[in-house]
């Protein structure tokens, strides 16, 4: 009898944190990073893996915001200075440039993209309790870019939306 008593509890038990855990906010909402002194905000559930920016092999023809090719993990994947791509930065880095800070982050692997943009620093994790939404631009803004937001000490954080950004004809097209 206190088996099944035990069995109960126990059930009771799972059912309350999986309700509870159904209802709270996650706690990290975005990964957070600089580039070219902006800062950006990628989701989370659109970001893949970290890597340090080496062994990034140049190819030629190729858009110069595209620096080349990385093996991460055993697979081959196509870099993007992500700052060149987006304009923040005059002139793209070359492979051979980078910063010791500078990060690889992979897209989700859901994505179906083998690519890996470059930021030139990592800001840690954001949630949504940390920041506030800013009133949205007025001029047309591409498909990847999300919310504009604003973190207690005033720094402006645009949301990228990695798995939208692989899907546009310009981060598609590297070639020159």
């Amino acid at each position: 009898m206190a088996k099944r008593e035990a069995l109960r509890e126990l059930q009771s038990r799972l059912a309350a944190r999986l309700q509870a855990a159904m209802t709270e906010l996650p706690s990290a909402s975005w990964l957070a990073a600089h580039c070219a002194s902006t800062g950006l905000l990628f989701p989370l559930r659109s970001a893949g893996e970290i890597f340090t920016a080496v062994g990034v092999l140049p190819v030629p023809h190729t858009k110069p915001w595209f620096l080349g090719v990385a093996n991460l993990r055993g697979g081959l994947h196509g870099v993007v200075d992500l700052a060149g791509f987006l304009g923040l930065r005059e002139r793209p880095l070359a492979a051979q440039g980078l910063t010791e800070q500078a990060r690889l982050l992979t897209l989700n692997p859901a994505s179906g993209a083998q690519c890996a943009v470059l930021v030139d620093g990592l800001a840690g994790l954001r949630n949504p309790g940390q920041l506030r939404a800013l009133p949205q631009a007025l001029e047309p803004r591409p498909a990847f870019a999300g919310t504009l937001f604003a973190d207690e000490q005033g720094q402006e954080w645009q949301e990228i939306d990695l798995a939208t950004l692989a899907q546009q004809e310009q981060f598609l097209a590297i070639g020159t």
